[in-house]
């Protein structure tokens, strides 16, 4: 897309639009796509999703870290409570293959890893290349955001006291 095409997707001017699309590309978010001049250069993806650090040793990093990965899950989960405010006016069959589901297991730490890298891979594998080549969606399909959130709800068994103590105090129940 565009500076301009964006702009008009989101609804606002070229000129932000362009200087956003060069801080992405800076990044490697986007890059050019070739052909056209100025605003009316075209923009691509150079990948679906990322993934970032959320462990660091920096206190600052850590934070900051904490901070995107929470203004991202709030936006996720705001498109969630807008479907559920909107599934009503949806076609049955939607409403029928949308999920809502929990699963809890007991995981050691390289287990969960492990788990998370197999999802990663069945749903990179499937379906990364709907998002970037439109000729590969097939008829009557839909933009699908699924979110996989995998997280310790307890400190892991065997750990001293003071690291079993949550401040949430679920460390203190057995599960």
């Amino acid at each position: 897309m565009t500076a301009t095409q964006v702009g008009e997707r989101i609804g606002e001017s070229p000129t932000t639009c362009s200087f956003h699309l060069r801080q992405l590309a800076k990044y490697g978010f986007v890059e050019e796509a070739g052909g056209g001049k100025g605003r009316a250069r075209p923009w691509r993806m150079t990948s679906i999703g990322f993934s970032f650090a959320s462990v660091h040793d920096d206190p600052e990093a850590e934070i900051a870290a904490s901070a995107l990965s929470g203004l991202l899950r709030e936006r996720q989960l705001g498109r969630h409570q807008a479907w559920l405010a909107t599934k009503a006016s949806y076609p049955r069959e939607w409403r029928e293959a949308a999920d809502d589901s929990e699963w809890a297991f007991y995981l050691t730490a390289e287990e969960l890893n492990q788990m998370n890298d197999e999802l990663s891979v069945l749903l990179r594998s499937r379906f990364a290349e709907r998002l970037t080549d439109p000729s590969q969606r097939p008829p009557g399909s839909a933009l699908v955001e699924m979110l996989v959130l995998a997280y310790p709800v307890t400190m892991p068994a065997g750990q001293p006291p003071s690291f079993r103590d949550h401040p949430s105090g679920a460390g203190a129940e057995e599960h």
